[in-house]
């Protein structure tokens, strides 16, 4: 009787064991639904006439001044600027000291009516021939009214290259947009990497929608003019407006957003690619047609195919629909495009994809539903080595306010989500490294909240590893004194 009891002590202890661990494996990816409230600021835009869209001083000065990226590899800045008044000087001029303008460039000026606005006059110049790793200063504008400002070029590029990130989304303008502004300022990030919907000046009708986009030009100045911004287009630069006679989709956008899709082989502005310091960025359009045989499509084929991770290891790709989401918000929506895709980013080993469109933030683990086809195989997502992880950041702060609602329970490939407004850095140390954070704007204050180290996909491969230490320890060895050596 003894015996009997003990055997069953003895296979109850094993069941609650088993039990336990069982029930560890299955939560050992279980994510993280935050359960921060917050206490945000009314979601609506900034007055007109506050100081945070203020029109600089003097006849015809030059406004809403943007750069980005002009080139494929870092070399070349595209400058952008608007006068209201007239044309005025075309003309930048630029050079190593401050004050001191060896050189100079002609912009391009264009300007366009939408509806019954017609806008200022667009500048938009193309600088190459640059040097790595140098700080510029640039003068703009007539003599009486000129602008000056700076820019610092990248590193030359090389798979060891430290480079810092920031990615912005949805952003509008509102008290909440400029918090995100003002706080991702302070991070210390050399380029933002915006994932799509800028201004939001679509919520607006006939005249009001072009002044929306004035004012939004003016809010960004304060970064976009002294660092590069590199655009993706969302749905509410679409601006598809039948009811004013405007039917043409993108075109605020397009006239005032330019990229050096050229560089990359590409043959539109809206998807596109560059490579900077240690990263090769691939920008998609969710958007415009993607399905296969399209040009879309047959230029990422390539793109691909021209990805150099000896050169550029870090491999990252925005796009404005999240192709993995769990808010009630635009759920499935980048389905469509995750079946495209999916294959290739896996494929290609794509480090880290990065999207917005829901006013939210959420991380996912590497999962993948590569396996399914309709006919056969798991229709459930699945961990996945080879994949991306994929981050929303669709958080900037816009006026139709955050999507509080998530799925429930939590997919088992989401690692954390919260409905708060703020933004993200990627802090790239080497080629096997990279430093993630996400931080929430918390009454005034940036707080971080989500961080992790990313592991290149390439390079964290184990042979390549060994690879890679066995190397370096040869060049170490190479390069010391015949008298130090063993």
């Amino acid at each position: 009787m003894l015996k009997n009891k003990g055997k069953e002590l003895l296979f109850a202890q094993w069941w609650l064991l088993s039990f336990v661990l069982l029930s560890c494996i299955n939560h050992a990816h279980a994510g993280v639904t935050s359960a921060f409230v917050r206490h945000e600021w009314p979601s609506v835009d900034i007055p007109l006439d506050n100081e945070a869209f203020a029109v600089p001083k003097g006849y015809n000065a030059p406004q809403q001044v943007h750069i980005t990226q002009g080139d494929y590899d870092g070399k070349a800045i595209i400058i952008s600027w608007v006068t209201t008044d007239k044309p005025g000087s075309n003309q930048v001029r630029y050079g190593m000291s401050d004050g001191k303008y060896d050189f100079t460039a002609e912009a391009t000026v264009q300007n366009y009516t939408f509806y019954n606005y017609k806008s200022g006059y667009i500048h938009q110049c193309l600088i190459g021939g640059l040097e790595y790793d140098t700080k510029y200063y640039y003068e703009i504008g007539d003599v009486n009214s000129a602008r000056k400002f700076w820019f610092q070029t990248p590193p030359k590029i090389g798979p060891d290259v430290p480079y810092k990130f920031g990615i912005i989304g949805d952003l509008g303008q509102t008290f909440n947009s400029l918090s995100t502004i003002q706080h991702y300022m302070e991070t210390g990030a050399q380029t933002v990497l915006f994932v799509g919907d800028l201004s939001y000046a679509d919520r607006y009708e006939y005249h009001d929608v072009g002044v929306r986009w004035d004012s939004w030009g003016r809010f960004i100045e304060q970064s976009a003019a002294y660092q590069p911004w590199m655009w993706s287009a969302g749905n509410h630069e679409i601006e598809y407006m039948p009811h004013m006679g405007e039917i043409i989709p993108f075109r605020n956008y397009l006239h005032r957003y330019p990229t050096p899709y050229p560089s990359s082989r590409s043959s539109s502005p809206l998807w596109y690619a560059v490579r900077r310091a240690s990263a090769h960025i691939i920008v998609l359009s969710s958007y415009s047609p993607f399905v296969k045989y399209t040009p879309q499509w047959r230029w990422l084929a390539e793109e691909l195919k021209r990805v150099d991770r000896e050169k550029t290891p870090w491999l990252i790709v925005l796009m404005h629909v999240p192709m993995y989401n769990s808010n009630d918000a635009h759920f499935m929506e980048g389905e469509s495009m995750r079946v495209v895709f999916e294959s290739w980013f896996c494929h290609y080993k794509v480090d880290i994809i990065f999207a917005g469109h829901v006013h939210a933030y959420e991380r996912s683990y590497r999962f993948s539903n590569i396996r399914y086809n309709i006919s056969s195989g798991s229709p459930f997502p699945a961990p996945d080595k080879s994949a991306p992880i994929y981050i929303t950041v669709g958080d900037g702060g816009n006026q139709e306010g955050l999507a509080q609602r998530f799925k429930d329970p939590q997919p088992d490939y989401s690692a954390f989500r919260e409905a708060s407004y703020g933004h993200s850095s990627l802090e790239i140390k080497n080629r096997t490294h990279a430093i993630y954070h996400w931080n929430r704007n918390d009454d005034g204050k940036r707080v971080p909240t989500d961080s992790f180290v990313l592991h290149n996909q390439y390079w964290g491969h184990s042979r390549r590893r060994r690879k890679l230490k066995k190397n370096h320890l040869y060049s170490v060895i190479v390069n010391l004194p015949r008298s130090q050596r063993l």
